[in-house]
């Protein structure tokens, strides 16, 4: 199925991650042309500009937004996925400052900085009025949370925190940027275990795969084509053009009680 996304141009922040790396493939595959954002470079093609920047600067990530739009002529799609999860349990109460700190900076003021440069590149270039798709062919907003910030995660409070505060932020963020671009939409993708460089080390535990999937009937970790596939969803204006606010969870069915 064409998707509707050939010669769209897609932000994607944490771009050298785990599923970083997969949404840079999955939408160049779908002829999108993508401005890689992270800290780290990543390859250069015809269809990828890697771009430096920290989430955690507002200034870098409107210089990135400008540059990404300078070389494609505008931006379209906005995937929020940079994100830290440091792998050490500790309860609220153990929780060192500074790693609170960190979290907070880069999973949700990163988030936000990020949608804002994003609307404000929007606002710049306008709405698109050359898509295939008529009505509804607006722009997309896709932040990645996690099962955490639903289910809440001991161990991890500053995580969940984070990911659970992403939704007030989709919540309010789809009711402004349709007064920038009229079918504009805002949503959210929430993975649950995906093997990642950033999870694996925690996987790879003696009994982990059991004890993360117990909650799950479909009893395997995604992976992160899983994910990107949601992403692709929610960025479509083919497949998902009258759908905002939203959250969907990649998670095999995971719920908050053991099924195994």
């Amino acid at each position: 199925m064409n998707l509707g996304l050939t010669d769209r141009v897609a932000v994607i922040t944490g771009a050298s991650g785990g599923i970083g790396e997969e949404l840079v493939r999955a939408f160049t595959a779908e002829g999108a042309r993508v401005a890689a954002l992270s800290r780290r470079p990543v390859p250069a093609s015809a269809q990828v500009l890697p771009l430096l920047a920290d989430v955690r600067s507002p200034e870098e990530l409107d210089r990135a937004m400008r540059a990404a739009s300078a070389a494609f002529g505008r931006v379209d799609v906005c995937v929020v996925n940079a994100g830290i999860w440091p792998p050490e349990s500790l309860p609220l109460d153990a929780l060192p400052e500074a790693r609170v700190r960190e979290v907070l900076e880069v999973n949700l003021l990163g988030a936000m900085w990020t949608a804002r440069a994003f609307v404000a590149a929007l606002r710049r270039s306008g709405p698109r009025t050359d898509g295939t798709g008529g009505t509804g062919d607006g722009a997309s907003v896709i932040f990645i949370g996690s099962t955490a910030g639903r289910f809440g995660e001991a161990g991890h409070a500053e995580y969940a925190a984070t990911k659970a505060a992403l939704r007030g932020l989709v919540l309010t963020l789809k009711n402004e940027i349709v007064h920038v671009d009229p079918w504009a939409r805002v949503n959210l993708v929430d993975p649950g275990w995906t093997v990642t460089p950033m999870a694996a080390q925690t996987l790879a535990g003696s009994g982990q795969l059991d004890a993360v999937t117990r909650t799950m009937p479909l009893r395997r970790v995604a992976s992160p084509a899983d994910v990107a596939a949601a992403v692709l969803f929610f960025a479509s204006p083919v497949m998902s053009r009258h759908v905002s606010g939203e959250a969907l969870t990649v998670a095999g069915g995971m719920e908050g009680r053991a099924l195994w």
